[in-house]
């Protein structure tokens, strides 16, 4: 970007690298947008809805400091999804979300991309709780949650997207008791 940069920072994992969105990301960004598959997110939208959609993302980063990521499988360079921090005006509290491309899903991606924003968001953004707000049909989304700790809490109604579940993501004290736990000598 020429007149406008944003200091998105990329996080690795074993197999990913979450990183900026590119321009050639944008195809399949909207072609997943166009597809039923997105129903639970907003969808289906035009390209051009996808298109505005993709920079409310960056936007995000512009506004909050924080947002999604590009979701890239390092040893094939493919475009996997983006999995992020949000929390847009009017949103039930800052979230951890994933949105996964259909050749990612079932292959813990989204499991592991989550983990990595997870740790961001409790490490240098500095949050002391999140959650994930999912439409109460998106099953995997909802297994993807509970295999993350998190809790269902309630319902939240959103103005365009109608009831979402709230699944609250454990505390970063909850986390480090877990992983000390983990840690400890079996007898």
């Amino acid at each position: 970007m020429d007149a406008f940069t944003l200091n998105i920072p990329r996080l690795e994992t074993g197999r990913l690298l979450l990183r900026e969105y590119r321009q050639s990301d944008f195809d399949s960004f909207a072609a997943f947008y166009e597809t039923d598959r997105s129903r639970f997110i907003g969808g289906p939208l035009s390209r051009e809805l996808a298109w505005r959609g993709l920079a409310t993302h960056l936007g995000h980063w512009a506004l909050r400091g924080y947002g999604f990521w590009a979701v890239e499988e390092k040893a094939t360079g493919a475009f996997c999804g983006h999995v992020g921090l949000w929390c847009p005006e009017g949103w039930a509290g800052p979230e951890i979300g994933w949105v996964m491309m259909a050749g990612a899903e079932g292959r813990s991606i989204a499991h592991e991309a989550a983990l990595a924003a997870r740790s961001y968001a409790y490490g240098p953004a500095g949050w002391t709780t999140a959650i994930s707000a999912i439409d109460p049909g998106n099953l995997r989304s909802i297994r993807l949650a509970e295999r993350l700790g998190c809790r269902k809490e309630g319902i939240f109604t959103h103005v365009r997207l109608g009831p979402m579940e709230i699944w609250r993501h454990p505390a970063p004290r909850e986390l480090k008791a877990q992983e000390f736990k983990a840690q400890e000598p079996k007898d």
